[in-house]
Order: C-alpha cells, then sequence, then structure tokens
C-alpha cells in the first residue's frame, strides 16, 4: 500500500494532467474548478509532511509506527483524513473508526466524530481554504445534498465525493481493495497485521462472493483472494457508476458554489437553479 503522501503526489499529478487538457479543450471553467482543487491538495501534502515523517525502515509503507507521538496527539479530523486515505472512498463513522483501528495509532471515538462535519463547515465559513483540507460530506448524486452519514475529504474531486445508486457496493468493493492492499503491504514489508486489520477484511470478504476459501476462514495469504474477487465484481459496477457520479459532477459545478460543493446545499436551492435553468 503506497502511503498518504504518494496517494497526494498522485492525485497532484492527475490534476495537472487534466489541468492541461482541460486547457486544451478550451474548457476554462474545467481549468478553474481543477486549480482550485489543485491548491487544496498541494496544501494538503505540506500539511501531511509536517505531521507525518514515519521511519521508512521502520513501518510498513503508508503506516505510522504504533509509538509515533505526533499520531498520538493529532486531532480527530487528521486521524479521520489518515483512514479516509487509506480506503479512498467515501465512508461511515463506525468504518472510519474501525479502519483507524486496524492501521493506525491513536485514540478516535464516536464521540470525536459526532460534532466534526458541522465543525469543519464552521470553519470553512469563517476562513474559506484556510485548511490545507476539509472533512466534508459525500453529495447525493440526485439533488447535490450532503448524504447522510458518509464522510469524505475536500481534496478530492467532485466526482469522488459524489455518491450515487451504485455507489454503496463500489464503494464497500474499493474498500475490500485497499484493506487488503494495505495488509499485504505489510505482510511484504515483514510485519505481522494486527487481528483487528484481518476481523475487519474478514467482514468484508464475507460478503464478496469468491473471496474466501473454502474452509471460511482467512489468513494473511488469502489476500490476493480477496482483492481479485473484488475487482472481478467491480468491474460490473464501476463504470455505470462513474457515468453517474460525472454526470452528477458537471451539473454541481453548473450549479453550486464553492461552498456548496463541499458541503452540499439545500434542496430548495437546488431546485430553485434547476428551474431557473
Amino acid at each position: 500500500m503506497s502511503n498518504p503522501l504518494d496517494e497526494l503526489d498522485k492525485s497532484i499529478a492527475e490534476l495537472r494532467r487534466a489541468i492541461r487538457d482541460a486547457s486544451a479543450a478550451g474548457d476554462s471553467e474545467r481549468v478553474s474548478e481543477l486549480r482550485a482543487q489543485l491548491r487544496r491538495t498541494e496544501r494538503a501534502w505540506d500539511a501531511l509532511l509536517e505531521t507525518d515523517e514515519p521511519d521508512p525502515e521502520a513501518v510498513p509503507p503508508g503506516l505510522p509506527t504504533a509509538t509515533e507521538p505526533t499520531s498520538m496527539t493529532l486531532p480527530a479530523r487528521e486521524h479521520v483524513q489518515r483512514a479516509l486515505v487509506l480506503l479512498q472512498t467515501p465512508a461511515a463513522p463506525k468504518l472510519i473508526i474501525d479502519v483507524h483501528d486496524a492501521f493506525f495509532p491513536g485514540d478516535l471515538t464516536a464521540a470525536k466524530l459526532s460534532s466534526l462535519r458541522r465543525d469543519e463547515e464552521r470553519s470553512y465559513r469563517s476562513a474559506p481554504g484556510a485548511r490545507p483540507y476539509y472533512i466534508c460530506p459525500a453529495l447525493n448524486h440526485d439533488h447535490l445534498a450532503p448524504a447522510r452519514a458518509l464522510l469524505t475529504i475536500s481534496t478530492w474531486s467532485l466526482e469522488q465525493r459524489i455518491v450515487g445508486p451504485l455507489s454503496p457496493r463500489v464503494n464497500f468493493l474499493t474498500g475490500a481493495i485497499r484493506i487488503a492492499e494495505a495488509i499485504r503491504g505489510m505482510r511484504d514489508a515483514g510485519s505481522e497485521p494486527a487481528s483487528a486489520a484481518m476481523r475487519l477484511l474478514w467482514r468484508f470478504a464475507t460478503n464478496v462472493p469468491d473471496a474466501m476459501p473454502v474452509e471460511a476462514s482467512l489468513v494473511v495469504n488469502d489476500v490476493d483472494r480477496v482483492i481479485d474477487a473484488a475487482l472481478a465484481e467491480l468491474e460490473v459496477h464501476s463504470d455505470t457508476d462513474h457515468t453517474t457520479r460525472r454526470t452528477s459532477a458537471r451539473r454541481a459545478r453548473r450549479q453550486l458554489n464553492d461552498e456548496q460543493q463541499l458541503f452540499g446545499s439545500q434542496l430548495q436551492q437546488i431546485r430553485l437553479k434547476q428551474a431557473e435553468s
């Protein structure tokens, strides 16, 4: 598994390519949106570099050490960001906590998450763009309103932050793959995955056809089987899901301002804009 900085490096490179393509196509609106997203992603890279510098010889790729003092004192939003970077999909608070407990040190509880989204929105409104990233809700594909109990990172693209009818299954399969890859990264680095990580993977694998071995148990060597099974089903749904997200993202860029693109819009506002267009 690549580490969070690597993921942001990849996002930065992809955004720069997308900006070049949009510029060549003469799509100034798209260029402006992508440049804003690039600035947010670069700020997130800078912030993560300052707080996440584990010894690469001492830990599996992408995971901090269990005794890393900065990880133990990070605010809840940064613990949430780490878990979401690992998953790369919108996730509910319970899953975020489970991923954090399985792979990262520090204390993250439901109580700490209960007001996080509201706090992030208030912070953005008081000083837009002051933080390198914000924890924000996923957006429903139809009304572009906040999706209930699904969190994302503001540096993700709109397409990645929108959820459509097939997105719950696509996100579940993507999560299974990412968790299995994290465990495989630990195995390849010679570290033993925590039992919590294996239990989490088992929960995913039992709901993916052909992911579980015949004896209905799961060991580290089975992670490739989980990945292959999840990828096989993902191929069935991913194109349709991506088309829905991409179409909704285009509409969001036309109808929503910067704040609404991050935190969603009230349904009444969306209907008014649809009536005007």
